[in-house]
């Protein structure tokens, strides 16, 4: 099997610490709703090419909700 450059590798997102699961639940913006800080549910942690990001759905309208981690994220 060979992987390209933007394969989707799966991360576990509950095995981050507490603090930081709920840091990245609460602190999301919705581009459906136009919503800050409205939260997540349904976490998803993955990695593609070379960027992680954390996929829920808001808690506002049930919509796809895309977190990218920078540098600084983590």
């Amino acid at each position: 099997m060979t992987m390209t450059d933007d394969s989707r590798v799966e991360r576990d997102f509950y095995a981050r610490d507490a603090e930081e699961q709920q840091a990245f639940l609460q602190q999301t913006w919705c581009d459906h709703c136009q919503g800050v800080d409205l939260g997540m549910t349904d976490p998803v942690e993955y990695e593609q090419k070379h960027t992680i990001f954390i996929e829920g759905r808001c808690t506002g309208c049930g919509q796809p909700v895309i977190t990218e981690l920078t540098d600084e994220s983590f």
